[in-house]
């Protein structure tokens, strides 16, 4: 039995095409998957994120734990409402989960985590809790009666639309710099999102969801789903957990070595097995100048070893195919390299891994 969120009958209702993702039934499109891109390139798109999961973290220690916690430092947190995007790490260094934490008050902050992930990341954080004996109550905001749905209004004209729609959220929202939150209402809104455009994350009472969609929409807000969000997310090089990183692969080697503090006397979970490793891999992008779609798990042949696409598409911006990917360290942005393509080795041009943003090509 698939899992659904608070949206799935608004969905429906909007023809979606459904699909399984991860054992949710979700939308992957509403029509035409390009046409759900360039509305948030160019307009304003909303996507269904309440199957991500909230979790609130109470308790006299709550910095403490979580500066144990995650790679990246928690010290960075000062002003209520900020936000800080960090990897969960196990003993060996691969990534448990990416998130995003939130800091309310001294005794209360927010973490928003993967879907898939949920489950095992509230055994860890649990366990973790536990084991150091602080004071700390977690609880996730995703399932039962304090369930929080999640509504994801993308693009140059989210803000507008947001405010047309909850007026009463401008003036705490007008002036929010990119990943802070502002609570208004029973209204928790944050600069952040998925796609390389501004917005924002709209997290709300899982019972006003649906209306809240219905009214996006009516305000001319377009239905977006699965197809659009992955590929969105490409273009802004943004790591997708499961492909672009795992337990397996260090934050380092997943272009996450500007999440990971090591510069200070804190100790984390993971810590001395990244001192240890060090980077072994870095993280780049390619765009393929033959004929073709780049994939993951496609061989890159370099004049330093082989790597692997981790995350690979069309880019409805750049109009190429690109790709995110494992190389070499002696790889250089510029280089040309071949990419293994059913047998046929193609020619694809390395670059910096962020392919589009603010609307418009930046490769």
């Amino acid at each position: 039995m698939l899992k659904k969120t608070v949206l799935n009958a608004a969905h429906r209702a909007m023809n979606a095409r459904m699909v399984d993702f991860g054992g949710w039934d979700m939308p992957v499109n509403y029509g035409s998957q390009i046409e759900e891109h360039n509305a948030v390139r160019n307009n304003c798109g909303m996507f269904d994120v309440s199957h991500m999961c909230p979790v609130d973290v109470v308790g006299a220690d709550c910095r403490a734990f979580l500066s144990r916690l995650v790679a990246n430092d928690v010290a960075k947190l000062k002003v209520s409402g900020k936000a800080l995007y960090a990897a969960m790490l196990n003993d060996a260094g691969g990534v448990i989960d990416d998130l995003i934490i939130y800091f309310l008050t001294e005794t209360r902050f927010r973490i928003v985590v993967n879907a898939g992930t949920a489950e095992k990341d509230l055994a860890w954080m649990q366990a973790k809790a536990a084991e150091w004996k602080l004071d700390v109550t977690i609880t996730q905001r995703r399932d039962g009666a304090n369930n929080l749905g999640i509504i994801a209004v993308q693009g140059p004209n989210a803000r507008a639309k947001v405010w047309e729609v909850l007026p009463q959220a401008k003036a705490a929202t007008e002036g929010l710099k990119a990943f802070f939150a502002a609570e208004v209402d029973q209204y928790f809104i944050a600069s952040t999102g998925y796609t390389g455009e501004d917005g924002y994350e709209i997290m709300l009472p899982a019972g006003e969801a649906e209306a809240m969609w219905n009214k996006l929409n009516a305000a001319g807000v377009a239905p977006c789903g699965l197809g659009a969000r992955d590929t969105l997310r490409l273009e802004a090089g943004m790591n997708l957990y499961g492909q672009d990183m795992d337990e397996t692969v260090s934050p380092l080697d997943a272009g996450l070595a500007w999440t990971v503090s090591l510069n200070t006397d804190r100790d984390f979970v993971g810590k001395s097995a990244l001192t240890a490793a060090g980077q072994q891999k870095q993280f780049l992008g390619l765009i393929l100048l033959d004929k073709g779609v780049l994939r993951g798990h496609q061989k890159v042949m370099t004049a330093h070893g082989n790597g692997e696409i981790t995350s690979g598409s069309f880019s409805p911006t750049l109009q190429q195919s690109i790709a995110l990917a494992r190389l070499p360290l002696g790889v250089q942005v510029g280089d040309e390299v071949e990419v293994d393509i059913r047998g046929k080795a193609l020619k694809a041009k390395v670059t910096k891994p962020v392919f589009a943003r603010n609307g418009k090509a930046v490769q």
